[in-house]
């Protein structure tokens, strides 16, 4: 292994760090918007147990975009369409958790078989294909910028909109159901709400990440926190500093910047799970931290 090479990569670009971040200002904008959104709604996901869904959204969303770059047509579109149609089915089909996995399972190697099959037909350069499944937030352009910050308030109007209902049937679905809130049509709404901000996601960090800016935060902060504004709060925090951080870092050399999210997501991550650990050997009669997201409100 040639060390030099390797710190050249990883921190090359130093001597000219100012410049470089001045030419992605937008990026650390994109990666700031995502990491306080997707950290947001992550909490409802884990509440309602649903990180399998997000994976499976993010295949359908390839594919839609790999199917827009063939095509010749706008990725971003292209993903958000493939993003809500898997995001509808899920929602609409997988009332209960069975159905649900049942259904992921099935929609996950169908997308990322159709992704594969438009990348495989598509003729262009291949930075292409790989930032669909790797991310080019590096590279995010300013009408990609708007794109991102209109989305993600649409995402954000949508869960205050459903905060109360969405809370309730996400911690107890049951008693949500017997006192009258429209557990259906909520829950189809979340995914609709999930589908979107998923899409903006796999466009920036790419398919095969994604998890890590829309599970990992929610479920570290729900290690260390249990109230139901600190566990959003906390879990938004833990994105932004994920997406952001990873980007500072990633532009002082060439590699690509999802390794960096996903390491300061999984070390967060670490930490979090220390510190509910010593918390809990501290206190002999404590509960243990978490055992289901559900518990966390």
């Amino acid at each position: 292994m040639n060390w030099d090479a390797v710190w050249n990569a990883m921190f090359g670009g130093l001597p000219v760090y100012g410049q470089i971040l001045a030419l992605v200002a937008n990026s650390v904008w994109a990666g700031a918007v995502l990491g306080l959104v997707g950290g947001l709604v992550g909490v409802f996901v884990m509440q309602r147990d649903m990180a399998f869904a997000v994976h499976g959204i993010s295949e359908l969303s390839f594919a839609g975009a790999a199917a827009a770059l063939l095509i010749g047509v706008d990725v971003v579109t292209g993903s958000i369409i493939g993003s809500l149609i898997a995001a509808a089915l899920i929602g609409w089909l997988g009332a209960r958790a069975r159905d649900r996995n049942s259904i992921i399972g099935v929609l996950m190697p169908f997308g990322l078989g159709l992704g594969i099959l438009f990348l495989s037909l598509y003729n262009g350069r291949s930075s292409n294909r790989f930032s669909l499944l790797t991310g080019q937030i590096v590279s995010v352009q300013t009408g990609q910028l708007g794109w991102l910050i209109g989305i993600s308030v649409v995402v954000l109007l949508g869960i205050f909109l459903i905060w109360r209902p969405l809370r309730f049937d996400s911690l107890d679905p049951q008693s949500a159901a017997a006192r009258g809130v429209p557990t259906t049509a909520v829950s189809l709404g979340f995914m609709l709400l999930l589908g979107l901000i998923v899409a903006v996601a796999v466009h920036i960090i790419g398919a095969l990440l994604v998890m890590a800016l829309l599970v990992t935060p929610a479920a570290a902060a729900m290690r260390v926190a249990s109230g139901p504004l600190s566990v959003p709060l906390l879990s938004a925090l833990f994105g932004f500093v994920s997406a952001v951080g990873g980007i500072l870092i990633a532009i002082a050399g060439t590699l690509p910047v999802s390794p960096y999210i996903t390491t300061i997501s999984f070390l967060i991550y670490v930490v979090c799970r220390l510190i509910a650990w010593r918390r809990d050997r501290v206190r002999p009669g404590a509960a243990p931290a978490k055992a289901s997201p559900r518990l966390a409100a």
